[in-house]
């Protein structure tokens, strides 16, 4: 099975044609999709999308907009967690990259997700972006408060942020990025990864995979990404999907695992 374990198909850059995107992802063999939340105001169109069987959602507010939920309470995303057809908390984080939010107000706002993670038992579904040791310190103060299970999304970190997050049970996600030229860091963390803990992507509309660089991304390219993992982890692509689909679904355990 297929899994694109983390899609933005409610993005403006698939308004013109998304139920077309959905065939073609179907069509590549795309049995199922994660669709996530990138800010709550967004969460009635993402949830639409998981009306359709193959398609779940996640609810949270990406580090980006934290600055718009700065008051942000654990209530909230607990309830909007209580639709069956959430699967995670997020995507959430620290993004020290762009700043687009204050760096307090991220942590801040992380937290609270990290909280609900721990309170409804669903994976939190983190973004990192140069803030290695502020992530690392703070997923290990919360993981000594009590446990949660994450994963690590589209993981470009460094291999210290890598092992601290390892060492706490994380999941981790291989995107297009792998696939890059220069993302020879990039393959060195995959081949690195916990066997029993990889899960493939596409970020979709972003970071469309070689041989589709530069165009918009969907998930009728996750088979580039999963093709990619397997050279990298020296797996048949039998043995990647396989592997992935097992982990996707320990992590993601809110979804139903089709009977084969």
């Amino acid at each position: 099975m297929l899994i694109d374990s983390h899609v933005n198909l409610h993005a403006p850059q698939f308004d013109e044609d998304r139920d077309e995107v959905i065939a073609r992802a179907r069509a590549a063999g795309v049995q199922l999709m994660v669709n996530i939340s990138d800010k709550i105001s967004h969460f009635e169109k993402i949830r639409a999308l998981a009306d359709h069987p193959d398609i779940w959602c996640t609810a949270g507010v990406h580090p980006h907009e934290a600055k718009d939920e700065a008051d942000l309470q654990p209530e909230r995303l607990i309830s909007l967690a209580a639709d069956p057809r959430v699967v995670g908390i997020g995507e959430t984080g620290l993004d020290f990259h762009y700043d687009l939010s204050p760096r307090d107000i991220q942590a801040k706002v992380f937290r609270v997700h990290i909280a609900v993670a721990r309170a409804t038992g669903l994976p939190l579904v983190v973004h990192t972006r140069e803030a290695d040791t502020e992530m690392g310190d703070i997923l290990e103060d919360e993981f000594a408060r009590g446990p949660f299970r994450m994963l690590m999304h589209c993981y470009t970190s460094g291999p210290a942020l890598a092992a601290r997050a390892a060492a706490l049970g994380a999941w981790f996600s291989v995107s297009g990025i792998a696939t890059f030229k220069a993302a020879e860091d990039v393959r060195a963390l995959v081949r690195a990864m916990p066997e029993d803990r990889i899960i493939v992507e596409t970020d979709c509309p972003y970071l469309a995979p070689v041989p589709h660089r530069g165009r918009r991304n969907e998930p009728a390219y996750l088979p580039a990404v999963l093709a990619k993992t397997a050279e990298l982890r020296g797996w048949s692509l039998g043995e990647a999907e396989a592997k992935t689909e097992a982990a996707f679904f320990a992590l993601f355990d809110r979804i139903p695992r089709p009977v084969t």
